[in-house]
């Protein structure tokens, strides 16, 4: 599946899940607006993602993790070690160019 579908289906699984409508979101969207996001039709921008996640009460990485389990088929765990791992990697390069001791 393509991103954009699958982060739609993401957003409309966690609000369902969440007894919530798209007119819930109306501080900071339009349901025409939601309902394209929903759809696949639009992506939204990070700073809508934690608008939306704010909304739905749950973690920005939540709605992405859901979005990307989705459009890979994936195992959660497996997303989650992949991840953990290129952070690590990512503050451990960091760290090591910078003189500075590895951020955890």
């Amino acid at each position: 599946m393509e991103l954009k579908p699958a982060f739609g289906t993401a957003l409309k699984l966690i609000r369902n899940r969440r007894g919530m409508t798209q007119e819930d979101f109306g501080v900071i969207s339009s349901r025409t607006y939601l309902s394209s996001l929903e759809r696949g039709l639009k992506c939204p921008t990070l700073e809508k993602v934690e608008d939306l996640a704010a909304v739905l009460n749950v973690h920005p990485l939540t709605v992405l993790a859901v979005a990307y389990t989705i459009k890979d088929s994936a195992a959660l765990e497996a997303l989650m070690r992949q991840v953990k791992g290129e952070y690590e990697w990512v503050f451990s390069e960091t760290s090591r160019n910078l003189g500075e001791p590895a951020h955890r």
